[in-house]
């Protein structure tokens, strides 16, 4: 019950954080609809409150979290001053059945990260983002921007384009707001970083859920009912569902101010395109680009691609050019007010696009075809049916929008452009990126499917305009558009079951042992540290756990963590391989981490490498035991850095395999030991010797690798859960 009352405790926080400012900002003519702007404002005065914190040179939010809280009291006393208790009270209720919508996407998205973990933690389906907003969050909970000890200041490491220190990359470079909001919530719901991250994620989500509401209703003029069911969609949908559990903080803030911006467009469009309106909307719009230039300030250059096409084909429709040049005015005007607030951020976008430019950010994502667009996947990877059933599917979609379009071409012409100018631009950026990510060879296809999830609220709203069959009057539209409905229903159900069922058990999770890494933070004797963990998420997780210690990286570990000589005095190993060094050259974390001196005699490295023939970190729920499966042969990478050899005794725990088969340890061509496994066994290598240099350790062996069978098509050698060196003395003394 604790992860569901802290995320309906970070919701409500939220909430009440916008109710105010949102009675105060709505224009008159839609302020009963005031609720429908909350979250947006809410996150938007939080972000608002920390940048202003950090650049006060406040000592992070744990110093003024509480007193902040002033801020939206405040508000909320003028807003109830200005309308009454009574109308804000009964402005509420008009919007139950969304608030129910809201409360039950909450709790579906928040069940299975209860049975995943026992304490409230963060996980992930395989994007690392998630460590990257917890070292953010971090940053601007403990630390002021004048700081300079430890990571923050370490120049060759954390320097990114202009940048030079670790606070100012956040505050001009990377992904502001999704830390403030874990910042200055988890100072007052006294939580940590890495216990908010995936609860915040959730929130993100389910506070955007009123604003496709009222595209739905406002822009599109759906009914009431079927506005209520878009919003399901948007709300259960693999799309969206597939940002959470990836903790694709940015991209749920980005998508809720676009859709603010679109309807904040359209709206000011059909009204009296006076200087007084466009102030009252200007309000709006400023939430807006508040929340885009400190989240997602790249996108601010296409955020208007929708709002654009819409007003312009209107305007062109009727020749009103002199009124498309005063909206654009009025558009641009809030603007500008923004990026005198948040110039930092403003600053920094042509470096954001070089870095973008430089790096192939990313994996490959399938590329969505029409059925997909609406929600319609088989798996949690965005994967499509196969076959016909893809096409079938994909047809069924495109020919009841075809119908319906038609038919607003005869009945409804505004509308029928309007869910044209909402989804074309968007699906014609998607392709050709698509296209070009084929085409050369790149993770193109991510960048794709974040253009389609930032632009997915008002797509989404124009991909079903085939709503409007149910309103017709012939028969066979109106059923069209019902089976339809149920038809994707169900596909939308079982997306969501689905991606239930594997956050269970998360591929990534902030565990009990990663977690007991931050001790290390407090060990006097422990100067500077090498992260050497194997995969990017422990490395990422440990640096925003260690941020009062110098760090150095062997690999380059996302923006800001670059790599660099290691001139760490201690090493900090994970992952499966821990090394043991006498006479207190080591220090153990736990079974999973541990320190090595890197000045002491027997000092050695080891690693194992992405292609060395281990598959992927395997654990289950919770549970604080790990594994990897070998394929033919797996290989372990040793470095002695010393001018004589080493001498090490090798243990592989709880070695495993599906049938019985002989297991070989070979060491430079020479094999040292055989072992037949035919149940768990703890298999022991002792007197390896380990020259100068490199030397790889490798399992093989001769019996065919066997596959487990059903929709696992790995060919698997052994189930290892651990490898331990232990190092020795030689016969004789050691002498450097």
């Amino acid at each position: 019950m604790y992860f569901f009352a802290v995320a309906f405790g970070l919701l409500l926080h939220v909430l009440f954080w916008g109710v105010g400012f949102a009675v105060l900002v709505m224009p008159r003519p839609w302020g009963r609809y005031w609720p429908i702007l909350a979250g947006a404002a809410g996150l938007a005065l939080q972000s608002l409150t920390v940048w202003i914190g950090a650049y006060a040179n406040l000592p992070g939010t744990n110093s003024y979290a509480w007193w902040s809280e002033a801020i939206p009291v405040a508000l909320l006393a003028l807003a109830l001053w200005r309308c009454g208790g009574a109308r804000l009270w009964a402005d509420l209720r008009r919007l139950s059945g969304l608030w129910l919508t809201m409360a039950v996407a909450l709790c579906a998205m928040v069940l299975p990260l209860t049975r995943a973990s026992r304490g409230l933690t963060t996980m992930s389906l395989g994007s690392c983002d998630a460590a990257d907003y917890a070292a953010g969050a971090r940053i601007l909970m403990e630390f002021a921007r004048g700081d300079r000890g430890g990571f923050l200041g370490l120049t060759e490491v954390v320097q990114v384009m202009s940048v030079d220190n670790f606070f100012d990359y956040w505050l001009r470079l990377n992904h502001f707001a999704p830390s403030a909001l874990i910042a200055l919530n988890g100072a007052v719901l006294d939580c940590l970083p890495h216990e908010l991250t995936s609860l915040m994620t959730v929130v993100l989500l389910v506070s955007s859920l009123p604003v496709v509401f009222w595209l739905a209703r406002a822009v599109m003029g759906y009914s009431g009912g079927l506005s209520i069911w878009l919003t399901a969609l948007y709300g259960f949908g693999p799309i969206t569902w597939y940002a959470v559990f990836h903790v694709a903080m940015g991209q749920l803030l980005a998508a809720h101010a676009i859709a603010l911006i679109t309807w904040a467009a359209i709206a000011l469009w059909r009204s009296p395109l006076t200087w007084r309106r466009g102030a009252a909307l200007g309000g709006v719009l400023g939430i807006a680009y508040a929340l885009l230039l400190t989240s997602y300030n790249f996108i601010i250059v296409l955020c208007l691609v929708p709002a654009v096409t819409c007003v312009g084909g209107l305007a062109a429709w009727r020749s009103e050019w002199r009124k498309l040049g005063r909206w654009a005015l009025l558009m641009i005007a809030p603007f500008l007010v923004c990026s005198v607030v948040f110039a930092e951020r403003v600053a920094g976008l042509m470096e954001r696009f070089t870095l973008l430019q430089t790096y192939d950010f990313g994996w490959r994502i399938p590329s969505l075809s029409p059925e997909g667009w609406v929600g319609i996947v088989s798996g949690t990877a965005l994967t499509a049916f196969p076959g016909w059933q893809r096409f079938v599917l994909a047809a069924c979609v495109v020919t009841a929008l075809i119908a319906a379009l038609l038919r607003g071409a005869k009945r409804d012409r505004r509308g029928a452009y309007l869910a044209v100018g909402l989804t074309l631009p968007v699906l014609l950026g998607y392709e050709y990126l698509n296209f070009r990510g084929v085409h050369r060879g790149t993770n193109a296809s991510y960048d794709a499917y974040k253009l389609l999830a930032v632009f997915y609220p008002g797509l989404l709203v124009g991909l079903c305009y085939w709503l409007t069959l149910i309103d017709s009057r012939g028969r066979l539209s109106r059923w069209t558009g019902w089976v339809l409905l149920a038809g994707i229903s169900g596909f939308i159900l079982q997306a969501a079951y689905r991606f239930a069922e594997r956050m269970e058990t998360p591929p990534l999770i902030v565990s009990r042992e990663l977690m007991q890494v931050g001790r290390i933070e407090a060990m006097s004797d422990v100067a500077s540290v090498n992260i050497r963990m194997p995969d990017m998420w422990s490395r990422l997780w440990a640096n925003a756990l260690l941020l009062r210690k110098p760090q150095y990286f062997r690999t380059h570990t996302y923006e800001g963590r670059r790599n660099t000589a290691l001139r760490g005095e201690w090493d900090l190993n994970g992952g499966l391989v821990q090394v043991n060094l006498p006479a207190g050259g080591s220090r153990q974390i736990n079974p999973q981490f541990s320190l090595e001196h890197t000045s002491s005699p027997y000092f050695l490295r080891a690693r194992i490498g992405t292609d060395d023939g281990w598959y992927d970190l395997e654990r289950q729920p919770r549970a604080t035991q790990r594994w990897r499966w070998t394929d033919a042969t797996a290989r372990i990478s040793l470095e002695n850095p010393h001018p004589r050899p080493l001498y090490a005794t090798c243990r592989f725990l709880n070695v495993h395999a599906l049938v019985e088969r002989d297991f070989q340890v070979w060491a430079g061509g020479v094999l040292l030991r055989t072992v037949r496994i035919n149940r768990d066994m703890t298999v022991r290598v002792p007197d390896i010797v380990l020259p100068p240099g490199h030397t790889t350790l490798e399992i093989r062996t001769t019996t065919p690798l066997t596959a487990p069978g059903g929709a696992d098509k790995r060919l698997l050698g052994f189930r290892i859960f651990g490898v331990e060196l232990d190092l020795h003395n030689a016969p004789e003394p050691l002498r450097d």
